[in-house]
């Protein structure tokens, strides 16, 4: 058992845009990891990512790095619909696969993958880093301790403007822009970790910019217990990108959740409890820290965001999108 508490983990990156970069900075730092490979569709910008991360061999193809003997699990970080063909590669390799949110484009997408992974008994993950971030660990703490009884109120947000671009990826249909796959999934998420459950009714309304995808977005869902959730997402509109839980003994509040550093607890009968994490950097290693455990464990899934839940919050998306009249590649 010691022995595998201690096993190195070897890592690939496969597509190295910025949020790879990000994810890459902090897994470099964590004992008992270790970044073997790295894959762009450029050789020559596979070597660029190599060397600035002192990773010791490049790739001009996302299939050398799958096949490579020696890495154990690759992160995926490329754009949204290259997603579902970038992690069936990685799985027809052998390698547990982290794969960036969202995790495919459509619900059928990542029923395929969920499937495959469990067929083969391959580990395979949404990387939706702010489920791993220590004031929301402490907040489901919280949950499941009963500290403010029974959720009622989930209010949530995320937005920001990032300006008139329509070729980029934000706004470009082609690439899979829009809110909901970006930054409006975080909301979504949010509340299926809060309930435990996909609502039993939708409300929905969005803004479809000229690009023809949604600009912003505001849903309320409504579950079988009678408990509501208010989530608003936009990528041309700035928010406080806050999250509140209302419950029948109190509530939570974390501020800024997406990349939350407090969490404070407001029970009704005491007084307010607030939970501190003085972390310096983003914390996206702490996604990689729980891919690194379950692979350690033998497992093939994360019990704090396993591929199933995945699967049902993309049909959530899918259900969101079809009210809206949105499609990519008519799906």
């Amino acid at each position: 058992m010691a022995e595998q508490e201690e096993r190195i983990i070897r890592w690939g990156i496969l597509g190295l845009g910025g949020i790879s970069n990000s994810f890459t900075g902090e897994l470099v730092n964590i004992p008992g990891a270790k970044v073997c490979a790295a894959a762009a569709r450029s050789l020559d910008k596979a070597q660029a990512f190599a060397d600035k991360f002192g990773i010791p061999r490049a790739y001009g193809s996302y299939e050398e790095l799958a096949q490579d003997p020696e890495i154990d699990i690759v992160y995926v970080g490329t754009l949204h619909p290259a997603h579902r063909d970038n992690v069936m590669t990685c799985l027809r390799g052998g390698k547990a696969v982290l794969c960036e949110k969202p995790f495919t484009m459509n619900a059928d997408e990542a029923k395929e993958i969920a499937d495959y992974a469990r067929e083969r008994g391959l580990f395979v993950m949404e990387a939706m880093w702010t489920r791993f971030l220590p004031p929301v660990v402490k907040a489901r703490e919280w949950l499941a301790d009963g500290r403010i009884g029974e959720v009622k109120l989930l209010k949530a947000e995320f937005g920001f403007d990032a300006g008139w671009n329509p070729e980029g990826r934000l706004l470009n249909k082609e690439l899979g822009g829009g809110t909901l796959l970006d930054a409006g999934i975080y909301p979504i998420s949010f509340a299926s970790m809060v309930f435990g459950a996909q609502p039993s009714r939708i409300v929905s309304s969005a803004r479809i910019g000229e690009t023809g995808v949604d600009e912003q977005y505001s849903v309320l869902f409504e579950y079988a217990n009678g408990a509501i959730a208010s989530l608003h997402g936009a990528v041309r509109v700035w928010m406080n990108n806050d999250a509140w839980l209302y419950g029948t003994k109190g509530k939570i509040h974390l501020p800024e959740f997406l990349s939350a550093k407090t969490a404070t607890l407001y029970p009704n009968d005491g007084e307010p409890e607030t939970f501190q994490d003085d972390r310096t950097f983003r914390g996206q290693n702490f996604q990689a820290l729980e891919a690194m455990a379950c692979l350690r464990a033998g497992k093939t899934g994360s019990a704090v965001m396993p591929a199933e839940e995945t699967v049902d919050i993309m049909g959530t998306m899918d259900a969101i999108r079809a009210q809206w009249g949105l499609t990519y590649n008519g799906k």
